[in-house]
């Protein structure tokens, strides 16, 4: 696939190498991030209020609510190859379009059976596969969307406003969620959520950029292409080290994650109110982070920023264990969450541009896809595993052992060459060349080339 071609009068079409104008006048910018932040924060109401409408109204036991989240979680594990092979066969836009609209009918049926008194837990699983297929074709076209819209040079500095944008739109939604919960009940507040889809569709139709999709005739079995994606990923050890990295942090998050919130309301006492507040700080963290990305990356360089951030997300975990019930310890467990959070939106934002600068158009969907895969079926074991832990030996040890886990993604990274990288890539994107996989420069190249950029690498 050739990938997108910027709309004409919009700013990443303007000549000039050096001029580097302002996102917020690129109107598809524009509409992809109102339409893409819209739709975190309706995600945002029904994560607050499904669970409200399972346990509270229609008593759900804990192995339903499991269920539930598992149903929500499967499909990202199964369909991320192939939603990625689709994205990179056909037009993304239509995809993400395509992707909400379904999102937006399954879930606008739970309102509508509670009003006519029928919506039952077997309803609410259906939709929760339902969506979570659908988000996943949404959302392998939405990821690699991006390089396409803006120019090569604007691509972190994009990505630091998405990160941004959409943590400060998860914390919103929240909000909306439990506001609207208290308002019209858990049923009728999803249809917050279902308006969000409507409009991030909108949004999506309204981008002008016009893409170029495969002629048919080019087209291969759909295995095959998830295939050639898998290869392309693990031939380049850029690609693959900052895959694994993502998968191994996402493992050991989930068994941090899965106990984190029982063990702060049960364990240390935490009044909701404190809770829903730290949690308001850490997205606050999430923010700074992802928007102060693209400055410590060109201080530092982008190599040693992401190892210092995963060095730092390790120790943000020991005041969690050491703390005990009261208000100093509340304060510190909201500034340590403030700070891991903010590694994560710094981190993350650095190294998804990194991945995106590294490959070749043709090949975007299928790359995110393989990092996803492994990052959404490592969530389902960690939170198995957490399980396991905490009745065996209690939640204080299965958290120990998600903090340790933490140190894995620390050391794949420092032990590669990844950990040098001084800038972020500027060369163009090889040519779409189907089947080719691009190595990285050898140990010669990364020599020769350390005064300038160390290694023309990235990160998750």
């Amino acid at each position: 696939m050739a990938g997108m071609k910027p709309s004409p009068g919009s700013p990443a079409a303007a000549p000039g190498g050096d001029v580097r104008p302002s996102l917020w006048r690129h109107r598809d910018f524009r509409r992809y991030l109102t339409g893409q932040s819209a739709s975190v924060a309706g995600s945002s109401i029904s994560s607050m209020a499904l669970p409200v409408l399972a346990v509270l109204e229609l008593d759900a036991t804990p192995g339903q609510v499991a269920m539930l989240a598992f149903l929500g979680q499967l499909p990202p594990a199964l369909l991320a190859l192939h939603a990625g092979a689709l994205a990179d066969r056909y037009a993304k836009r239509k995809q993400m379009i395509t992707g909400d609209l379904v999102s937006a009918a399954a879930l606008a049926t739970i309102p509508v059976a509670a009003i006519l008194g029928t919506l039952s837990l077997a309803q609410l699983m259906a939709v929760a596969a339902v969506q979570g297929a659908a988000g996943v074709l949404h959302d392998a076209a939405a990821i690699s969307l991006l390089p396409g819209l803006v120019d090569r040079s604007l691509i972190q500095r994009s990505n630091s406003r998405v990160g941004a944008l959409f943590a400060v739109a998860a914390t919103g939604g929240s909000s909306l969620g439990a506001a609207l919960t208290a308002l019209l009940g858990p049923a009728r507040a999803l249809l917050g959520d279902v308006g969000s889809y409507l409009f991030s569709a909108w949004c999506t139709a309204r981008i002008q950029a016009r893409e170029s999709v495969p002629a048919p005739a080019a087209r291969r079995r759909l295995g095959a292409e998830i295939a050639e994606g898998w290869r392309y990923v693990h031939g380049d050890p850029r690609l693959s080290v900052l895959t694994w990295v993502n998968a191994t942090t996402s493992l050991a998050l989930a068994i941090l994650n899965t106990l984190w919130g029982l063990y702060l309301l049960r364990s240390l006492a935490m009044p909701p109110a404190v809770f829903g507040m730290v949690l308001g700080f850490g997205a606050l963290g999430a923010a700074t982070g992802a928007l102060s990305a693209p400055a410590v990356a060109r201080h530092v360089g982008p190599g040693p920023m992401m190892l210092g951030a995963l060095a730092l997300t390790p120790l943000t975990q020991i005041p969690l264990l050491l703390a005990s019930p009261g208000t100093s310890w509340e304060i510190t467990i909201g500034a340590t969450l403030f700070v891991q959070l903010a590694c994560a939106g710094a981190a993350g934002t650095t190294q998804r541009s990194i991945r995106q600068m590294i490959t070749n158009r043709s090949m975007q969907a299928r790359m995110q896809s393989v990092s996803t895969c492994l990052t959404s079926g490592a969530r389902p074991l960690g939170a198995l595993l957490a399980g396991g832990l905490g009745t065996a030996a209690g939640v204080r040890p299965a958290l120990v052992t998600g903090a340790l886990l933490l140190v894995v993604p620390l050391v794949v990274l420092a032990r590669s060459p990844l950990r040098g990288l001084r800038q972020m890539p500027e060369t163009p994107a090889p040519p779409d060349v189907p089947g080719t996989v691009v190595p990285a420069p050898g140990p010669a190249a990364a020599t020769d080339a350390s005064r300038e950029r160390s290694m023309d690498g990235g990160a998750p």
